[in-house]
């Protein structure tokens, strides 16, 4: 499986019982938090995430609305007993923040904090099944967005053809690589044995910016896109002047970059309602949905 479940889709300031920005992803047996504002534990809890398969934590920047849940949640992991290396990857300042808590309060973590900087764009983590990298967006502090990929091996086995050809199992492996088998002194083709494999998915996960089309190349192509939408399209110069977009704007960074689904969040607490974000959204990119809390959107 590979999707994306959202915990927190509002700004700033909680409203309207929605929360600040979390989500989390499900890549396989992998689970990763993006994002970590205030509830995120409580929102945890209620969606039932086993917080306890979480081993990597992204943070985008240091506005509260996207972190001022996480010291709670590294303390929390301290009194469950966790005793698993946790991996955190943020702006260089929060390194700071959490030792300050953690050492005011005399507060030793049973397990293993490893603080990874944010600070070029770059490839964060390189597994044989997955990748997350980075890219910067465009707001008034240091901003981060993220991407993450699946693997796959570019063929896949044909059991019956295999079999036929007495292929050991342990030559399947060369074979996704694209290797030929040799059977009886005549080579068979890896066309024979094997079948294209589907293509890696990936989700785009652009955090707090301001609209520019720049973005549209570090997404491109995405299965699922994640794009904040704090305004809607009257409130531009307000989007504008706080760094933020407008549904219409993320719609169109959607179409720039040719991706599958489109969903926005990050409402700002101006709005009860959100059918309008939608609705303007949907004018430019017809596959848009909005980013609802405790739904799960599947990358397909």
């Amino acid at each position: 499986m590979f999707g994306v479940t959202i915990l927190g889709n509002n700004s700033a300031l909680p409203a309207y019982n929605r929360h600040p920005t979390a989500q989390v992803i499900t890549l396989n047996d992998h689970l990763f938090l993006l994002d970590c504002g205030e509830g995120t534990q409580m929102q945890m809890n209620l969606y039932k995430v086993r917080r306890s398969r979480i081993n990597h934590i992204f943070i985008s920047h240091l506005h509260g609305d996207h972190y001022f849940g996480l010291p709670g949640l590294i303390t929390s992991y301290g009194l469950l007993g966790r005793v698993h290396d946790l991996h955190l990857y943020a702006p260089s300042p929060l390194q700071n923040i959490l030792g300050l808590q953690l050492s005011v309060s005399d507060t030793k973590l049973p397990y293993k904090l490893h603080f990874h900087s944010l600070e070029n764009e770059t490839m964060l983590i390189d597994d044989e099944k997955f990748s997350v990298e980075s890219f910067r967006v465009f707001h008034r502090i240091d901003c981060w967005g993220f991407i993450f990929r699946e693997k796959r091996k570019p063929r896949k086995i044909n059991l019956e053809a295999t079999t036929k050809y007495n292929v050991p199992v342990e030559f399947f492996e060369r074979l996704k690589q694209g290797e030929d088998f040799i059977f009886d002194d005549k080579i068979i083709s890896n066309e024979i044995l094997t079948m294209p494999n589907k293509p890696s998915k990936m989700y785009a996960y652009s955090a707090d910016t301001l609209f520019s089309e720049s973005l549209a190349e570090k997404v491109y192509n995405a299965n699922l896109l994640y794009h904040e939408a704090t305004y809607l399209k009257d409130k531009s110069d307000k989007a504008i002047s706080r760094f933020h977009s407008t549904s219409a704007q993320a719609a169109t960074i959607a179409k720039l970059a040719n991706v599958k689904k489109l969903i926005i969040g990050h409402f700002s607490s101006t709005y009860e309602t959100l059918d309008e974000f939608l609705s303007e959204a949907k004018e430019i990119f017809l596959n848009t949905q909005l980013a609802l809390e405790g739904q799960t959107f599947l990358i397909t």
